[in-house]
């Protein structure tokens, strides 16, 4: 009902492909009313791409013969998410999103590495040689759970956080440089980290470079903040940034950290998560999975409205990059982003074979990816560490070793309570997800 529909939408405004969308789900009956969906957006006069939808009852009947194999899924419930993400706060953890890090990203890295297992299996089966399209997180965790797998799968992790230090940059331009209406396909930058946790180092527009440009935006803003839209200054948005952490952190480093506020947050000590309070003076917001759980409700509403016709798909770009993606690999055009890849050697000093993130070249059938250079030592450690545990926890779900997913567990940076409550908030947690450890002998 979400990222399925995005890339559906941008599927029909792309006049350069067409073909043929197999949709495979758990819940059957969501994938049948997207298949109505889908197939109903060929009839509306802006489509220019046409695309027949199917529901497949297998993974071997979705997979055989794919050219592109999308994956997108919840893993688990959004029962077990409120798990992730709430059930720390009685020890005083706060988590703005809980989905990559901290004890919540964990518990559902350790649930969702067998869901991939199976996933990479299936492909390495019945479609070996498809392009793999991944969105779903923990990002880095999927992404190594796919490689370890089946070393020769051709998957990338596609993640949007990036694009938000490219519109701010975008958006900089006016004020700094009298630049009017840049969007922020016109910024240039090296990316380089790993998914939530990527940095900025260079950046320019035109011949301009933006760095200086940036120390100046941010030392003005510091205090104030700089909101992109008028839902940031919103105290009740849920996703609200106004990117007072982005400014705080690149003083403290030099470095631009390029995902939002919610996110960077998480991977450093507590210093902005301390409390909700302290969030609040930081100016994001801690993400409620009640709201999450609303968003559904409203998403099931609308299928109904779909379904019945008393509402219409409207057709608009997505901003997402998979269709721009798929037209490169298949030789339309070429193309240059930010992806999700094992590391060769794109980030110096980062753990091989570990998952970074980096700018990577599309070409036919291709996918390269860019040597980013090598952080700083300071921030180099940071992102080593967080790089090592997602590692171990890729290593724990295919082992299914508890014992090593409480070691990674206890490492994170936001696990500052005691040993013994850490034991207990482990436990508490795991039997929360339980459902989805068979065979992790809890």
């Amino acid at each position: 009902m979400f990222w399925a529909r995005e890339l559906m939408g941008d599927l029909a405004l792309e006049p350069q492909l067409s073909g043929i969308v197999r949709l495979y789900d758990i819940d059957y009956d969501a994938a049948k009313a997207n298949e109505t969906i889908g197939n109903s957006l060929s009839d509306d006069p802006l489509a220019c791409g046409k695309w027949v939808y199917e529901v497949k009852p297998t993974l071997e009947e979705t997979l055989t013969g794919a050219d592109f194999v999308v994956i997108s899924i919840l893993p688990g419930t959004f029962k077990e998410m409120s798990s992730d993400v709430h059930a720390p706060e009685k020890y005083g953890i706060y988590q703005s999103v809980g989905d990559t890090v901290g004890p919540g990203g964990i518990v559902r890295a350790m649930r969702t590495v067998p869901m991939y297992i199976e996933i990479a299996e299936a492909i390495q089966a019945f479609s070996p040689r498809a392009w793999v399209i991944n969105y779903t997180n923990p990002m880095s965790v999927c992404m190594g759970a796919l490689y370890s797998v089946f070393p020769e799968i051709k998957a990338f992790g596609c993640c949007h956080e990036v694009f938000h230090i490219q519109s701010l940059m975008a958006k900089m331009l006016e004020p700094e440089c009298g630049v009017v209406n840049a969007g922020k396909g016109d910024i240039c930058f090296n990316v380089l980290g790993v998914n939530h946790f990527t940095w900025v180092d260079k950046a320019s527009y035109l011949t301009n470079d933006l760095m200086p440009v940036f120390d100046s935006f941010a030392a003005k803003h510091m205090e104030s903040g700089y909101a992109l839209s008028d839902m940031d200054n919103d105290p009740e948005y849920p996703f609200r940034n106004n990117n007072k952490v982005c400014f705080d952190v690149y003083r403290r480093f030099g470095l631009i950290p390029a995902a939002g506020d919610r996110h960077i947050s998480e991977f450093l000590p507590p210093k902005y998560l301390e409390s909700p309070e302290t969030v609040e003076r930081y100016g994001f917001t801690l993400t409620k999975v009640s709201y999450r759980e609303q968003m559904r409700r409203s998403k099931l509403e609308e299928t109904k409205a779909f379904l019945s016709g008393r509402e219409k798909f409207k057709l608009r770009p997505s901003g997402e990059e998979g269709t721009e993606q798929i037209k490169a690999l298949l030789g339309l055009s070429e193309l240059i982003t930010n992806v999700n890849l094992p590391n060769c050697g794109q980030v110096a000093g980062l753990p091989l074979d570990a998952t970074v993130e980096t700018n990577s070249m599309f070409s036919k059938d291709a996918v390269r990816p860019v040597f980013a250079g090598k952080f700083p030592p300071v921030v180099g450690a940071m992102v080593s560490r967080h790089a090592e545990n997602q590692k171990r926890i890729v290593d724990a779900g295919i082992r299914k070793d508890i014992g090593l997913a409480f070691e990674v567990f206890l490492s994170d940076n936001l696990m500052t309570i005691k040993a013994a409550d850490a034991e207990e908030l482990f436990a508490q947690m795991l039997q929360n997800t339980k459902t989805y450890l068979s065979g992790w002998h809890i």
